[in-house]
């Protein structure tokens, strides 16, 4: 069974993983599918997006002969994690509650 991830998930996921560390498309496509299944395709217009919000700046440095593409988490693209973050925590809290019975018994309508 397969989970479906949200635009808002997958920014989060790449926002993160930058925050720490610079990555080229294909690399970070590869980090990415260590957690979730995506493809280069799906990959590339969330980059194209969050660059164009202005979350994402670029840069080329030459590998082999040719430009690898890297992409660098901006200020505002910290902010926009800290934000994806804390959405993120509290929905997790909501589905732990409903899946793990938390906070069982605070519901008046029972």
């Amino acid at each position: 069974m397969k989970i479906q991830i949200t635009a808002d998930l997958l920014d989060g996921m790449v926002l993160a993983i930058l925050e720490h560390k610079d990555y080229y498309g294909y690399a970070l496509t590869q980090r990415m599918q260590s957690a979730i299944t995506i493809s280069e395709s799906t990959m590339y217009p969330v980059l194209r997006r969050l660059k164009k919000d202005g979350y994402l700046i670029t840069y080329d440095q030459p590998y082999q002969g040719r430009n690898r593409r890297y992409y660098q988490i901006t200020k505002a693209g910290k902010e926009h994690l800290q934000r994806i973050r804390k959405l993120w925590t509290d929905y997790k809290n909501s589905l732990d509650g409903i899946f793990y019975g938390l906070g069982e018994g605070e519901d008046k309508d029972e």
